[in-house]
């Protein structure tokens, strides 16, 4: 079997990769068997080092230690993401179609505002918001996730756009259908499908952006995090630190497990939502007269 972008590998490349993955693997079980040797020597094993996992000191309980990562942090963390990704998502749409307009002069502000936010750095989007707008700290964090990733979105969704047949938009004008109609019932849903993986990397991406926060006083996880080893002291910050990982990786995981099966789902059901359009689009091409793709 080949594929569009490369042949299949032959015998020898399939056991240069056999081989290749076998000396990956082993050089990562040595620098894991190193980190490890160098833990267990600097006493990182120790139970004293973890033990604010389960008796914390300090007349506090493992109760206000798992409740101020994982119920406050960990739930302002959700909180800043769950407000700023359907704003993203919203505007980064509307910035798309706004961009694919004909006319260069009202396709001009929307190219301005992508590139514009696009090459700024998400933190200081939100320091302009908590120093130049007056904002507070959620609402910095908020507006610094969502002008970033509205730009990158609408990205995407130009380029899932751009990398449709352009016969299908001059058979549906072929048809009669508007450009509203056309963009809307036909374009923008295989566009949004074709770019779905991307989109929730994208969100991935803003979940994990939202641990800026910490910089500018958004008591999220990693803030969370910081208060506690300051508190107790540096010697569990380690133990803290995986904690915090665990939890971000479980979220991170959980969400690519969810595009997979967005995915999987959409491509065994998708063809029944578009196909009654795509059918009148494809009817006019064939019709005498019509454009080929």
């Amino acid at each position: 079997m080949t594929s569009v972008l490369y042949d299949a590998p032959g015998p020898v490349a399939r056991r240069r990769e056999h081989l290749g993955s076998l000396v990956g693997a082993g050089l990562l079980l040595v620098l894991l068997a190193a980190g490890v040797w160098w833990g267990a020597r600097e006493g990182l094993f120790a139970a004293d080092r973890w033990d604010v996992l389960y008796d914390p000191p300090k007349n506090q309980t493992a109760a206000d230690v798992w409740q101020s990562m994982v119920i406050r942090g960990l739930g302002a963390t959700l909180r800043a993401a769950a407000v700023a990704a359907p704003l993203a998502l919203v505007l980064g749409l509307a910035l798309a179609v706004w961009r694919t307009t004909r006319h260069a002069v009202v396709r001009a502000p929307a190219v301005v505002v992508i590139e514009l936010f696009r090459g700024l750095p998400v933190l200081l989007m939100m320091f302009f918001g908590l120093l130049a707008l007056g904002l507070d700290a959620f609402q910095a964090v908020v507006f610094g996730l969502v002008v970033y990733n509205m730009a990158i979105i609408a990205e995407i969704l130009r380029a899932g756009l751009a990398s449709l047949p352009k016969g299908q938009t001059e058979a549906a004008y072929a048809i009669g259908l508007s450009r509203s109609q056309t963009l809307f019932t036909i374009l923008l849903p295989q566009a949004v499908r074709t770019m779905l993986p991307s989109l929730i990397a994208q969100l991935v991406v803003l979940l994990k952006d939202s641990s800026l926060g910490f910089i500018v006083g958004y008591p999220e996880l990693l803030k969370s995090m910081q208060n506690n080893a300051q508190f107790f002291g540096n010697r569990y910050f380690i133990a803290l630190f995986l904690v915090g990982a665990g939890v971000y990786l479980v979220i991170n995981l959980t969400l690519s497990w969810v595009a997979r099966w967005i995915s999987r789902r959409s491509a065994r059901s998708g063809g029944t939502a578009d196909d009654a359009a795509l059918n009148e689009v494809q009817i006019a091409q064939n019709a005498p007269g019509g454009r080929p793709l």
